[in-house]
């Protein structure tokens, strides 16, 4: 049977996931009725609407296999594309007909282009009100220009589409996908593959209570056959393994299969001992494939065992050797993370920016994880620190503000388009970031995109205010009452509610100016025998600001911390007793 390896690479929110699902189904290959998004299939995936992990699938179509390989459109996951893109032979490129080439479109592109893989584009959305193909299609062009594309990369067919439909077309207009999956046999190349003895470089990982570790790769040389023996070909050494079981892909299963098809992405069962990047190999012939390169890390934070009064209270997990022997069954998967260990139960956590590593804490708190985390900072190379190319869009009568922000935090203007809404791009310090998203929101009214990707690392840019308020500390243990709060609302925005148990140095809220105030919210109103007139009256509080994880983590300043529990965030000092931080601090 012939083979198409293809990947589906896109910006975050184009409609890869839903293209993917309509390819699924009018190619057959879903035994049963499923719902939308069908491959975000994690939690965390679901709830925000976006790809995390890289997923393999498969269609046969006009009796040729195309194995679909579903790639997350956020840079901080950025391990994830280049390890999926070592499966394929060419890609998809989503873009959206009125958004046009976004920061990630650019990120992930460039990984393809670099991997000499030949595109097709698809402008996806063509039925929204405000969509412009033409120009985004020649947008794409120039963007392909600028990343160093080949003149065959250039010479790309192109589709319009409207994903959620299960609609695409090259000139008329057509009621399916079958132009697509025409385009698809016509101008991916089949597999790169060559006889001799079994080589296949080991691109992912899964594992089965039943079979053991599970090796995914393409395979680049022979074949290999259920239970046949293979060398792990490891950077520091070689190992043996039996291949329990040899699978492919079909639709959204796994079929097992007696020997791997020439240049198919296949799952080995029971090769203990392999990691991402290892060569499987013949034992008779065990030469090493190049190992895959992944962008290094650019931001670091610091994970410890929660110590706060209210330690041990709510997680299942919550000491030090639990905690890493956690991390390291993570470094197993997550080829972009790195982990050291720098003190006794403290662990530097290394990623590809503050949601790769979010994603990380609140999978490990959603799995009974108790810990606390420090403020993340960015990590220099030689000296140089890492720059973001930002991308806002906001109405125009609010970019004045948007752009005095950015200066103040030594943002550099690249690029601006002027019509109903403002679009402009900068080159902006990555550090200058942490924080950012809040306060964009606010200078904005919520009516504000903003999305940003890696850019490259640049000469340091000196200080830059990233905080512009202090926090609220509480300096009494207790129960918050709504009299306290009442008192306090003008001077603080709360993080917490009349009811909420506190301990002294919890972070309670934001306070409006830039000094911490240190706060007491257990006060209870003072009761007498005697009424005044109008003494009685409701207490009207504003509603509390719930911060989510990664908004917790962009408030942190250097000298606090963020206790995450399997039910609670909350937000501390680093030094709990309020005269200790005194002191520390007139030192």
């Amino acid at each position: 049977m012939e083979i198409r390896n293809i990947a589906i690479i896109a910006h975050v929110d184009h409609g890869k996931t839903t293209l993917v699902d309509a390819m699924l189904r009018q190619a057959k290959a879903l035994a049963k009725e499923e719902g939308e998004r069908i491959l975000d299939s994690g939690d965390l995936e679901k709830e925000r609407g976006i790809t995390i992990l890289a997923k393999n699938t498969a269609v046969v179509w006009d009796g040729v296999k195309i194995n679909i390989v579903d790639t997350p459109g956020h840079a901080d996951f950025g391990g994830e594309v280049e390890r999926a893109l070592s499966l394929v032979d060419g890609v998809l490129l989503l873009v959206d007909a009125a958004e046009g080439p976004m920061p990630q479109t650019r990120f992930v592109l460039r990984k393809a282009l670099q991997a000499g893989l030949k595109p097709i584009v698809v402008l996806n959305k063509v039925d929204k009100k405000e969509a412009r193909p033409d120009e985004v299609l020649n947008l794409t062009f120039d963007l392909m220009v600028e990343l160093g594309a080949t003149e065959e990369q250039l010479d790309f067919p192109y589709l319009y589409a409207i994903g959620r439909d299960g609609r695409a077309w090259r000139e008329a207009p057509k009621e399916d996908l079958s132009e697509l999956f025409q385009t698809i046999l016509e101008h991916i190349p089949s597999p790169r593959w060559e006889e001799g003895p079994f080589q296949l470089l080991v691109a992912n990982l899964d594992h089965s209570p039943y079979l053991g570790r599970i090796a995914i790769g393409k395979v680049a040389r022979g074949r290999v056959r259920k239970g046949e023996s293979v060398a792990i070909l490891k950077g520091d050494g070689v190992l043996s393994a039996r291949v329990v079981a040899v699978y492919t892909h079909q639709g959204l299963e796994r079929v097992e299969v007696e020997e791997s098809l020439p240049g198919d992405i296949v799952a080995l069962a029971g090769v203990e001992g392999v990691g991402i990047g290892d060569t499987l190999a013949a034992r008779e012939a065990p030469e090493a494939l190049p190992r895959l390169k992944v962008d290094e890390p650019t931001v670091a934070l610091t994970l410890t065992a929660n110590t706060s009064p209210f330690a041990g209270r709510e997680g299942a997990h919550v000491t030090g050797q639990k905690l890493k022997e956690r991390l390291l069954k993570e470094l197993r998967t997550n080829v972009a993370l790195q982990v050291e260990e720098v003190g006794p139960e403290v662990f530097e956590l290394r990623g590809r920016g503050e949601l790769h590593l979010a994603i990380l804490l609140e999978t490990m708190r959603r799995e009974g994880y108790e810990f606390s985390v420090g403020q993340p900072r960015v990590l220099t190379k030689d000296g140089l620190e890492p720059y973001e190319l930002l991308v806002v869009e906001v109405p125009q009568d609010r970019f004045g503000s948007v752009m005095e922000a950015l200066g103040a935090r030594r943002a550099e203007m690249v690029h601006m388009e002027v019509g109903e809404r403002v679009r402009a791009e900068f080159v902006v310090p990555a550090r200058a970031l942490f924080g950012f998203r809040s306060l964009f929101l606010s200078l904005t009214g919520g009516e504000g995109l903003l999305s940003h990707t890696f850019h490259g690392f640049g000469p340091e840019a000196g200080p830059i205010p990233t905080r512009t308020t202090g926090s609220a500390v509480a300096m009494e243990a207790g129960v918050a009452t709504a009299y306290s709060l009442n008192r306090l609302q003008e001077r603080v925005q709360f993080f917490i509610e009349p009811g909420t148990e506190v301990y002294v140095g919890m972070i309670v809220g934001e306070h409006v100016r830039e000094n911490d105030l240190d706060v007491n919210v257990t006060l209870a109103k003072k009761l007498t025998n005697i009424r005044a007139a109008g003494s009685d009256e409701n207490i009207r509080l504003v509603p509390p600001r719930r911060l989510s994880l990664e908004e917790a983590l962009e408030f942190l300043a250097e000298d606090e911390l963020l206790e995450v529990t399997p039910k609670s965030l909350r937000l501390r000092k680093k030094v709990l007793d309020p005269s200790q931080r005194k002191r520390l601090v007139g030192k």
